[in-house]
């Protein structure tokens, strides 16, 4: 399955939004993801929330792609 991120034109008629063609319940499952991630780093009262974000992206696509080679 290929992940398709929101363009902003949301719908929430039927099982998968209209605009980025993903399930309802993939959007709030990964919106839950992402505020878990925003309330850590607003805890950390991180001044640096750009490096922040990056690390944590670069974290998840390296444990990503360790995991995807050992299969």
């Amino acid at each position: 399955m290929k992940f398709n991120p929101c363009i902003d034109k949301c719908t929430y008629e039927g099982s998968h939004c209209e605009g980025c063609g993903r399930t309802h319940q993939e959007i709030a499952e990964t919106k839950k993801l992402v505020m878990v991630v925003v309330d850590f780093a607003q805890e950390q009262d991180y001044e640096n929330i750009e490096e922040f974000a990056n690390a944590i992206g670069q974290s998840v696509l390296k444990k990503l792609k360790k995991s995807a080679a050992g299969k």
